[in-house]
């Protein structure tokens, strides 16, 4: 897979009904790739059926680390038969708000661990960022630093939120470049101005909110975002938030 590749987050989706429905909204709002859920994972040679049936690609999935760490060969399995290429542990396994530094490093370890195993298979793991990885801890360091930190050496990659790294406080494009190395994909989504569209968590489509995604865009994908993901954690209308989230990024997609 070359180029860049535009992809929903089929979290985004997942009011539409069973998966093969949210597979054909998916696919009748014009993406041709879809970032899978752990639960999607269960059955793999349906899940290759469905995608084919839609004309779909699946790159990606969001895993936990529970289910890496005990299921690791099942996984490598799963992203064979359904030409899954990168893995992504959205958050850490523990109380980020509440956690020493010693946390983030043992979980950065184990994922630079899982990373190597995965890469073996030639599969590709990374962290995906929450809000939380980004406050500082007592000590005024920052959780996702240290875990990157912990990991420097291994395969691990980065799929960058960068709407939570905006809620966290911090210039996310800073952040971008000065992980360029590891970054490897992103979460597209937009933050709604304060106090509107309180029914959908304060998000709104893409494009339609207060970021600046031309910019942040460009950054992303020149510091070595391919995989730009989709997304919405609670939208009102589904099917049209991804309509029009895909047709304004189609505007600057070159």
């Amino acid at each position: 897979m070359t180029g860049k590749v535009i992809a929903l987050q089929l979290y985004s989706v997942r009011s539409l009904g069973p998966l093969e429905e949210q597979l054909a909204a998916t696919a009748g709002a014009g993406f041709k790739a879809v970032e899978l859920l752990e639960e999607h994972l269960a059955e793999p040679r349906a899940l290759k059926a469905m995608l084919d049936a839609h004309h779909l690609l699946a790159p990606s999935a969001h895993v936990s680390y529970p289910a890496l760490r005990n299921g690791l060969v099942r996984l490598i399995d799963v992203c064979e038969r359904c030409q899954i290429k990168q893995l992504f542990v959205p958050g850490v396994a523990f109380d980020a708000s509440r956690s020493s530094a010693r946390g983030w490093r043992f979980m950065g370890s184990e994922l630079a661990h899982l990373a190597e195993r995965l890469h073996s298979a030639g599969i590709g793991l990374g962290y995906h960022n929450m809000r939380q990885d980004f406050l500082p801890l007592a000590d005024g360091r920052i959780g996702f630093e240290i875990l990157i930190s912990a990991a420097r050496g291994s395969p691990l990659k980065w799929q960058a939120d960068i709407a939570w790294m905006s809620r966290a406080g911090i210039n996310p494009a800073d952040w971008l470049k000065r992980y360029r190395g590891i970054l490897v994909s992103a979460h597209i989504k937009d933050e709604a101005p304060i106090g509107t569209h309180e029914d959908e968590d304060g998000w709104s489509e893409v494009g339609g909110g207060t970021m600046l995604w031309p910019s942040l865009w460009k950054t992303a994908t020149e510091c070595g975002a391919w995989l730009l993901v989709v997304e919405h954690d609670n939208p009102r209308q589904p099917l049209e938030f991804a309509k029009r989230s895909l047709s304004y990024l189609n505007r600057f997609n070159t």
